[in-house]
């Protein structure tokens, strides 16, 4: 980290160059190439997908995609001449698109062919909605976006040519693909709210800008591989969307706490080249970590290999990474550029005047962290309460598709849902297809009780069937949740029939999805034993196994995750209770926020607020995506506390003050932080998405109670109720782990050079006091010698505790790792080299020695 940091600051016009180059050459090589964004649910293995190989095989001309294009006239105005003729041009100019293999219903081109029954089904009851089939020559994810804009255009023109007493609209699985959600006011409206916090956080403009700046310039280069990519990868629509959302707002928060680590370090009287150099290896490497917690989370999104849920794991993983890269890279030469011009024009002014700034706790922070740590049991009990009732809901989680009746109002989808409905009931809007194949069955051809096996002739319904077809046709029939059963349609030269079940309900309804399992289990197993293999596909089927195919996968993807994460976490902090309480607090927190989107999304409460329509199942892929998101977020928090509070435990040795100075400081940044992601979410929900709708307000609310009530809260409480146990680690394994610091230190370039000092007048020897010298306070003090004398402190400590033959080894292990600090390196081995030799307490005249003395005590508990 600080081999970047200091290429940045030494070449910061090299690096900014470079990065507006990368932008622009990723955007344009975008436009060039162009994107290919598709929504595709490939479940090999699914009954579904077998349903639709045998479409593909035995029915080609109906194993595509479709849409439905209705109208609604006044009464007796069906037949007008004037509408007709309106109508029966759209549909004409419909069966023209490349794509579209052809059009079927009412007005449609070569109607006037087919029998008036068959028409007459696709005209409602009282004579005032009608409808055409418009089928496509393939699935709608592989068409191409120009053919499905054709149609909806054409669609839209009718509309508007026909007046006002007529409806034209068209809803289906091709149409809903232009409905992507794209990129628009939301996203500056998040911005703005950013900047409001930042400079309340910061009072001054150029601090601002900075993690905007970050963050957008991620963005532009993230936006244009995204872009890219989908042309190699199957991308969704959704994840250029999911990009820019958590581009802001992981891009402004890691900026954030870099830029304040910066400002800290000039305040206190640090140079530019040394503040950047600092907040970087300390700042810069939780931001680091923090990012690969989320891109670790995100890679657990591929455990499922669904081809929809690998495009999004991918889009947000480019954009995750974009953000590190310019918080590490873009960031510090920003910083060592303006400089002192990223504080107030207050500070600057003191520092001139030769004044130092001390960054501590804010009086109100500190009062709450003080309070925290008087009554921890009620602050962690209050808080686990408060979450567990918003976590009620979770109970009655149902995934599902919702279906077009959730878009928003006056969309062409949800007029022609509305109208369906209305004209043949909700079922009509998501129909079963049936497949049926009756290789195996016999029939009783002619009577003689000879078996002979023949496939029915001469059209639907009209020729002899296997009894076990005919079975299964009566069963669908006499099931209560079926509307009716359309066919049998048979194929041209196999031994296959197509039945199209519609059902009562909706296809988002539960009743639906019950009238799936019936279908696949009693009907079909009794289907079989006579030999008729029966398969359930369509779009509604689709997506019932696909939350199904995620249901399964959930137990495997929640514990890779969590493990990782847990296992990467122990590595840094070398502590097994603090990532275990950080990941049982993700927990709590996430199911915190699964209970507000159920509540909204599913319950419908402020629905017509958020603008969601009625309430619906969760999309399936929800709980991976949102989950996999929030643990990597809230781990981001987790870092960001923890990796402050060790540093005051590694100078300390005292938990209570650890865990009160370090929640007390950095309360602050975290609330900053919290509330640009809260702001920057929250924006998404104004959208047009149902889907971005349900991430965002997930996101700014998972993000909203992990910080006010689990960082800020619970996990500084139980900190306190654990003491001395959160430092725990077996011996065995702290050897077996590999080494991974991110604290990180730094030394001022003018001791960089500098190596283990002896005792001399200026750094205290052991039992000796230089008359003159400070006493390290830890703010006054030369960094290299303050450093020296924590290191000291620690070893001294370390040895007092251990006195045994492989003490001393241990404890320069224990310095090995502490990432090149000589000084501090130094000072420990002298500690502990000191306390070996030593048969008394440490002598009292130096105060590196008393407090050493004050940390061996903590440690062994006696005195």
């Amino acid at each position: 980290m600080s081999v970047l940091a200091r290429f940045a600051v030494a070449r910061p016009w090299f690096v900014i160059v470079v990065w507006v180059l990368g932008i622009l050459g990723a955007q344009v090589a975008a436009l060039q190439v162009g994107s290919d964004y598709r929504n595709e649910f490939t479940l090999e293995g699914t009954d579904s997908q077998a349903a639709l190989d045998v479409l593909e095989s035995q029915f080609p001309d109906a194993a595509g995609d479709s849409d439905r294009i209705v109208w609604q006239v006044p009464d007796g105005a069906l037949a007008d001449d004037a509408t007709a003729a309106q109508i029966r041009t759209l549909l004409s100019a419909v069966s023209e698109v490349e794509t579209v293999g052809g059009v079927r219903g009412p007005l449609a081109p070569g109607s006037d062919q087919l029998p008036p029954a068959q028409l007459q089904t696709q005209i409602s009851e009282d004579g005032t909605i009608a409808y055409a089939t418009v089928q496509y020559d393939g699935i709608a994810a592989e068409l191409p976006r120009e053919d499905l804009q054709e149609v909806a255009d054409l669609v839209a023109e009718a509309d508007e040519a026909v007046g006002e007493d007529v409806s034209v609209a068209i809803g289906g699985q091709g149409v809903a693909r232009l409905s992507a959600p794209e990129i628009g006011a939301t996203e500056i409206v998040g911005i703005a709210f950013a900047a409001v916090v930042l400079f309340v956080a910061f009072g001054s403009l150029v601090a601002v800008s900075l993690p905007i700046a970050s963050a957008i310039a991620a963005l532009g280069l993230a936006l244009g591989v995204i872009a890219l990519v989908s042309n190699v990868w199957t991308v969704s629509d959704v994840a250029p969307v999911l990009g820019v959302l958590l581009g802001l707002g992981v891009g402004i928060d890691y900026a954030l706490f870099i830029v304040n680590r910066f400002r800290g370090q000039l305040l206190s009287g640090s140079t530019v080249q040394d503040a950047v150099m600092r907040a970087m290896t300390t700042s810069g490497r939780a931001v680091v970590f923090a990012g690969v917690t989320v891109v670790i989370a995100l890679a657990g999104v591929l455990v499922p290999g669904i081809t929809f849920l690998n495009g999004l794991a991918i889009g947000a993983g480019i954009a995750v990474l974009a953000t590190m890269l310019a918080a590490v890279t873009l960031l510090p030469a920003l910083l060592g550029l303006l400089g002192a011009r990223t504080l107030s024009r207050g500070a600057r002014r003191k520092l001139a005047e030769g004044h130092r700034i001390d960054q501590h706790a804010s009086a109100g922070f500190a009062a709450w962290a003080r309070g925290v740590a008087r009554r921890p049991v009620l602050a962690a009990a209050a808080g686990v309460l408060f979450l567990g009732v918003l976590a009620v809901p979770v109970a009655d989680l149902r995934l599902g598709v919702a279906d077009q009746g959730n878009d928003p109002d006056g969309t062409t989808t949800k007029v022609a849902y509305d109208l369906l409905a209305d004209g043949f009931g909700p079922g009509f809007n998501g129909p079963l297809i049936v497949t049926a194949d009756y290789s195996g069955a016999t029939t009783t051809a002619d009577g003689d009780g000879d078996a002979s096996t023949q496939p029915p002739e001469g059209g639907p319904g009209s020729a002899p069937m296997p009894p076990s077809v005919a079975g299964l046709i009566s069963d669908l029939q006499a099931d209560e949740s079926v509307q009716q059963v359309i066919g049998p349609l048979p194929a041209p030269d196999s031994p296959v029939v197509l039945l199209q079940v519609v059902p009562e309900s909706s296809p988002q309804d539960e009743a639906t999805s019950e009238l799936i399992d019936r279908i696949r289990g009693p009907y079909a197993e009794e289907a079989s034993t006579q030999g008729v293999e029966v398969h359930v596909g369509g779009a509604t089927a689709t997506f019932d196994d696909f939350a199904q195919e995620i249901t399964d996968d959930l137990p495997l993807f929640f514990g890779l995750v969590i493990g990782a994460s847990v296992l990467l976490l122990v590595i840094a902090f070398r502590s097994l209770m603090i990532p275990l309480l950080g990941a049982v607090m993700n927990l709590v927190s996430a199911a915190a926020a699964f209970g507000v989107i159920v509540a909204v999304f599913q319950w419908g409460y402020l629905a017509d607020i958020v603008g969601v329509g009625e309430g619906g199942p969760i999309e399936p892929f929800i709980p991976i995506v949102l989950f996999a998101l929030l643990f990597g977020l809230s781990m981001d928090y987790q870092v960001f506390l923890v990796s402050r509070i060790v540093e005051e435990w590694q100078a300390r040795r005292d938990n209570r003050q650890a865990v009160r100075i370090g929640h007390g400081e950095v309360s602050k940044v975290i609330l900053a932080a919290a509330s640009i992601m809260v702001f920057v979410f929250g924006a998404f929900i104004f959208g047009d998405s149902r889907t971005i709708k349900l991430i965002g307000l997930g996101l700014a609310a998972a993000v909203l109670l992990d910080a006010l009530v689990i960082r800020l809260t619970v996990v500084p409480a139980l900190m306190h109720l654990l003491g001395r146990s959160n430092w725990w680690l077996p011996r065995w394994l702290d050897r077996i782990l590999p080494q991974l610091s991110i604290e990180g230190t730094h030394q001022p370039e003018a001791e960089a050079d500098a190596t283990a000092p002896a005792p001399t007048a200026e750094i205290e020897a052991p039992g000796k006091h230089v008359a003159g010298a400070t006493p390290d306070n830890g703010v006054n003090a030369p960094r290299g010698r303050s450093r020296w004398d924590d290191g000291y402190t620690e070893g001294y400590a370390d040895a007092m505790q251990q006195r045994h033959d492989d003490g001393y080894k241990t404890g320069y292990e224990t310095a090995a790792r502490l990432d090149g600090d000589q000084r501090h390196r130094a000072g420990y081995e002298k500690g502990y080299q000191q306390a070996l030799s030593d048969d008394a307490t440490p002598p009292h005249s130096s105060p590196a020695a008393t407090r050493a003395q004050d940390a061996t005590i903590g440690k062994t508990g006696t005195t």
